[in-house]
């Protein structure tokens, strides 16, 4: 039964990553990421990573791709068709290319079954997600801080470039 759900998962996960990149309109693109989002939090409950799950939900699927959306819609891009979708020969080529190098690295990773430094007994006794805590606020709280700062200086630059201009009045001309 694991394995008709994970194929479910993996198979609708690499359609809509695919459709991501492909479809033309932003929001199509938003609504296709979200169902690639919902898709691989199934493969996190597949693997018993109910943390994980419930970070891919909230974070990701949530906030983050509202966020995404948020952007789109403050941006209002137009997108020229003449240049952008006109000929799919010129995604085809890199598109196997990138895909014989990623299962180039899949095969020869050197991370294959590759396990985190926490004791076992310790996750056992706290809790996977205790020990995810520890670990990402202790070892990791820099970069942890460095995305917050980015993901920020992001969300106050779409303001920024969506804001438009106002003309500027000559008070001597009244």
């Amino acid at each position: 039964m694991v394995l008709v759900f994970f194929t479910y998962f993996a198979l609708v996960s690499i359609a809509a990553g695919v459709l991501t990149v492909a479809l033309k309109h932003p929001v199509h693109c938003g609504l296709a990421l979200l169902t690639l989002l919902l898709h691989v939090s199934g493969l996190f409950i597949l693997l018993n990573a109910e943390f994980l799950w419930a970070v891919q939900l909230i974070v990701y699927a949530g906030a983050i791709l509202v966020l995404y959306l948020f952007v789109l819609m403050l941006l209002n891009l137009k997108t020229d068709d003449r240049y952008l979708h006109s000929s799919y020969l010129y995604f085809l080529v890199p598109a196997a290319i990138g895909s014989l190098y990623v299962l180039a690295l899949l095969v020869r990773s050197p991370f294959g079954g590759a396990k985190g430094d926490a004791p076992t007994v310790a996750v056992l006794q706290d809790g996977d997600t205790y020990a995810v805590g520890i670990k990402m606020f202790s070892d990791y709280l820099l970069q942890f801080e460095i995305v917050g700062v980015f993901l920020l200086g992001a969300v106050i630059g779409a303001i920024v470039l969506a804001k438009t201009p106002k003309p500027i009045t000559d008070k001597r001309a009244r």
